[in-house]
């Protein structure tokens, strides 16, 4: 059961999490794998506003994915890019990245192997993953621009397109103490944290939305 306070405090997280970057042009798009093809499909609307001639949709599979994206995130996002009418020629696919550090490590290797000029990247992630996106991308490849997008939707309206709202909030839950944690371990910049959205991550945490948590 998802309490009225259950929702507030992840509307606190949700609204945190994401980076409210205004799209632009940039050299690449870099779509980061995940259980959600809605990250294809915004990647594939922003290629058609004319905000990156070139897409790197990176990811494998994951617990949450290898049943329902067999042949790995990157080449399932590719299939549905296609489908929505981008030229193959206008895609790029990196199939091994498991976390979002990999997503892009692997992702910059791939674009230097095909000696494409990169002064900035346009993130496209799930929206509750914006910010630890940004944060990645700027501690991991320091000399490029970066800026997150995700698709416009609301909490309610994601967790409804999803089917499992208490997955959703599990994984706010998770993106948050990845925040906490990351910055120690070398994997992102750090950020300041509001007072009210620690507050409200830590309550969700006691109520019991733990299942993406790290040990």
């Amino acid at each position: 059961m998802i309490s009225a306070l259950n929702w507030a405090d992840a509307r606190k997280l949700w609204d945190f999490q994401q980076m409210g970057h205004e799209p632009r042009p940039c050299s690449v798009g870099i779509g980061l794998g995940s259980h959600d093809l809605g990250v294809a499909d915004a990647t594939v609307d922003l290629y058609r506003r004319g905000m990156f001639p070139l897409i790197v949709f990176t990811g494998a599979t994951s617990r949450t994915t290898e049943g329902r994206m067999p042949k790995g995130e990157a080449e399932h996002y590719r299939e549905r890019a296609l489908e929505l009418g981008v030229p193959a020629s206008a895609i790029l696919v990196e199939p091994n990245a498991r976390n979002t550090g990999e997503n892009i490590r692997l992702s910059r290797a791939l674009l230097a192997e095909q000696a494409v000029d990169v002064s900035s990247v346009l993130l496209v992630s799930k929206p509750y993953e914006e910010r630890r996106a940004y944060a990645t991308a700027r501690k991991m490849w320091p000399t490029v621009d970066v800026v997150s997008a995700s698709t416009d939707t609301t909490l309610e309206d994601y967790a409804d397109s999803i089917g499992d709202a208490h997955l959703v909030l599990d994984m706010l839950v998770g993106a948050q103490q990845r925040l906490l944690l990351y910055p120690a371990r070398g994997f992102t910049i750090v950020q300041d944290m509001p007072e009210g959205v620690l507050v409200a991550y830590e309550r969700l945490r006691d109520d019991g939305f733990t299942s993406r948590l790290m040990p």
